[in-house]
């Protein structure tokens, strides 16, 4: 395979104007992922103002992640069931009645458990950006379209902590924190007034009922490989951590057997194994699986690093992302044509260029005794010209590999294969980080910056 060539849409509505819904469906994908890096250079702020404890600010964090890991492929498949414009108008509204509830939350218990209500819209939101655009887009244009939305996916994670270091910094009318969660509260009021308005309904052509089991099996053993993941190192890894790690390939394969017995019978399970039995999807997914990882891990090692290592506060960490940011959003617009000429190696030159940087940051922070904004920015340019090339076209590369009459599975599929990894990454290797050090955890992210350009040459055979 040398190009992304995505299949066309069959048997769905198609709107005679998709461009005018696009930008509202970008901010679909924006928000929840800037709201997955936002809270994390104020959880020291957080800590102090609400009294929280290590735990509890893990799971300010953590609450949210798994929450919209455990149901995003659940909500995929609403929106194939149900309509993807109304799944995503009530998404959006959920995740923007949560952003004001976590706004306004007076105690860090509070604070925790409307992170997950967000993280639930989130999950119902996300997966119909993609499915929209599967439906509402075809040949070259759904591939623009695809490239946006990787590029807009990709920037918020960058943005995230950007903003979020810019709004402490600024105080708005002397809240704190509390700005990072009620600025959404405008923006997803305006994104529910647009979508109503501009973005067309499409579902499948042969919806069906909901595995209900299916989604909760799946949710179950998400949240068994996650929760103590993320809660492991502030809770001292007790006995718990263990059992629940432990019981996780169990629960998996409850999970895969329930479904292969429901396809063999002809009935609609969740996840159909026969979408994982293609090996191009099957490829794809566990490289954009390997990346998330990698910017998970690699994002949360730069930001501790340059705060709790080099002093930096958070306006000045969200300076050192800035060129980074600026960098990603114009390479990956100019992506599209590289893939167009050179097929996967864009994604394999990318995935490189990436390790290149992490090596460059490393010696940067190993071999500067004052670091400032300037050096500790050159080589997340680097990282950031990497992240372009790998991200934009390898959301293509995965769906072009899933059945595009199934919409919104492909990307709840998609969704939760980045979300898990962006999970993992910033939980396994900010355990590594505290337990041994920068240059450590900085090896293990140009691990896997090697593996993914492994795992993306496997494309090609």
């Amino acid at each position: 395979m040398t190009t992304a060539t995505l299949p066309a849409a069959t048997a769905v509505t198609r709107p005679t104007a998709p461009w005018r819904a696009l930008p509202i469906l970008l901010l679909g994908a924006f928000l929840p992922i800037l709201d997955a890096f936002i809270v994390n250079v104020a959880l020291p702020t957080i800590g102090r103002t609400l009294n929280a404890g290590p735990a509890a600010l893990e799971l300010t964090v953590s609450g949210y992640g798994v929450a919209y890991a455990c149901t995003l492929v659940a909500g995929g498949r609403l929106g194939d069931r149900f309509g993807r414009k109304r799944m995503l108008l009530i998404g959006m509204s959920a995740f923007t009645v949560a952003s004001a509830a976590c706004g306004l939350a007076p105690t860090a218990g509070a604070l925790i458990a409307f992170r997950i209500l967000q993280g639930l819209g989130a999950a119902l939101l996300f997966p119909q950006v993609l499915a929209s655009i599967q439906a509402g887009f075809e040949g070259a244009d759904r591939q623009k379209a695809l490239g946006l939305f990787g590029s807009m996916a990709g920037l918020a994670g960058a943005v995230g902590q950007i903003l979020g270091g810019a709004l402490l910094a600024w105080d708005v009318a002397g809240l704190g924190w509390r700005p990072l969660f009620l600025i959404n509260v405008p923006v997803g009021i305006a994104a529910v007034v647009l979508g109503r308005r501009f973005v067309p309904e499409s579902r499948a052509p042969r919806a069906t009922g909901i595995d209900v089991w299916g989604a909760l099996l799946l949710a179950a053993t998400i949240a068994l490989l996650l929760l103590p993941v993320t809660l492991g190192r502030t809770e001292g890894w007790p006995l718990w951590t263990w059992l629940s790690l432990a019981a996780v390939v169990p629960a998996a394969v409850a999970f895969f057997w329930t479904q292969a017995r429901q396809e063999r019978r002809g009935g609609n399970p969740l996840l159909p194994p026969s979408l994982l039995s293609l090996r191009l999807a099957r490829r794809a997914l566990l490289a954009i699986l390997l990346f998330a990882t990698l910017i998970g891990g690699f994002l949360f090692t730069v930001a501790v690093t340059l705060q709790m290592g080099h002093g930096f506060g958070p306006m000045a960490a969200g300076l050192a992302m800035g060129p980074c940011a600026i960098t990603f959003l114009y390479v990956s617009l100019r992506v599209g044509r590289w893939v167009s000429r050179y097929g996967v190696r864009v994604l394999i030159g990318g995935a490189l260029i990436f390790g290149l940087g992490i090596v460059a940051f490393a010696a940067v922070i190993k071999y500067t005794d004052h670091l400032t904004v300037i050096e500790a920015a050159v080589p997340l340019v680097v990282v950031g010209v990497g992240w372009a090339m790998v991200l934009s076209p390898a959301i293509g590369f995965v769906l072009s590999g899933l059945p595009a009459d199934r919409a919104g599975l492909a990307g709840g599929v998609l969704s939760t294969a980045m979300q898990l990894g962006l999970a993992l990454g910033a939980s396994l290797l900010g355990s590594l980080l505290f337990a041994t050090s920068q240059l450590v955890a900085l090896g293990c992210c140009l691990i896997l910056a090697v593996s993914t350009a492994i795992a993306y040459s496997r494309l090609r055979s």
